[in-house]
């Protein structure tokens, strides 16, 4: 009797590593739970969960030669054939059966890395005194985005967004602890964004024509890369100047040179 033990971020990833190892479905097994384990918060206290999974049944089938057989027996063979054929549909559907719970245990699993990331926010905003604190989101395939609104909307963004960009990259690492798959995680503040990169836009060309005209490099402040990647973007057309990065994050910066 075959029977495998697995660990999993939680019972059915352990469950479904074990299938997979094993090669049979769930309907051919039996399961025991060792350990349900638990998540912990940003990575502390967290414990895999741990099972015994134990095959209950096993399809075989033998090849069946027709003609060293007499006629009464081939009868009987096909009606082995058929019910070899419902075993299969059987397997078949089994397969099907597990290829399911897999999808929806990969949707279950985003949305705990999305209710997490929405705790996560909430609390943090507590610890900044800010109780009103609403969080929406929008998926599109791996990007989730992050809506805040509040009466302390300032407050959340900071000066030149940087406590908004630190919320950012807290939530991406939260909301990645508990995803299926990567996520590139984005947090909003009103149309906040969207005014930072039209603001970068207009820094960016102006930087650009001073050291046209003063023929010097021009160091901008410290950024984050997406930032970094809005100047590069707003300026990649021109071919009077180049920009590329300097320094070490966090405090790596972008720099604008007339070509020469």
């Amino acid at each position: 009797m075959k029977k495998v033990t697995r660990k999993g971020a939680n019972v059915e990833e352990a469950i479904s590593a074990a299938l997979k190892t094993l090669n049979v479905t769930r309907d051919q097994v039996e399961v025991e739970v060792i350990d349900k384990g638990k998540k912990g918060f940003l990575g502390f206290g967290a414990k895999d969960a741990e099972v015994t999974v134990t095959v209950i049944k096993v399809v075989e089938s033998f090849p069946i030669k027709e003609k060293t057989m007499p006629a009464i027996a081939k009868e009987t063979i096909e009606a082995e054939v058929l019910t070899d054929s419902e075993e299969t549909t059987e397997v078949k559907t089994g397969g099907s059966a597990v290829l399911l719970e897999k999808v929806d245990l990969e949707k279950s699993q985003d949305k705990d890395a999305i209710t997490e990331t929405k705790q996560y926010l909430q609390k943090i905003a507590e610890e900044m005194g800010i109780k009103d604190l609403k969080v929406t989101h929008e998926t599109d395939g791996k990007y989730v985005t992050f809506q805040l609104e509040s009466s302390k909307a300032a407050l959340l963004i900071g000066k030149r967004g940087q406590t908004l960009n630190a919320l950012q990259q807290l939530s991406h690492l939260v909301a990645n602890k508990y995803a299926n798959q990567f996520k590139v995680v984005r947090i909003d503040v009103g149309d906040y964004r969207d005014r930072r990169e039209q603001s970068l836009e207009q820094l960016a060309n102006r930087m650009a024509d001073k050291a046209v005209r003063t023929g010097q490099k021009v160091q901008l402040e410290p950024m984050p890369s997406y930032e970094r990647k809005v100047i590069h973007h707003a300026l990649s057309n021109r071919l009077d100047i180049e920009t590329y990065s300097e320094g070490k994050d966090p405090y790596r910066y972008l720099t604008i040179e007339r070509m020469r």
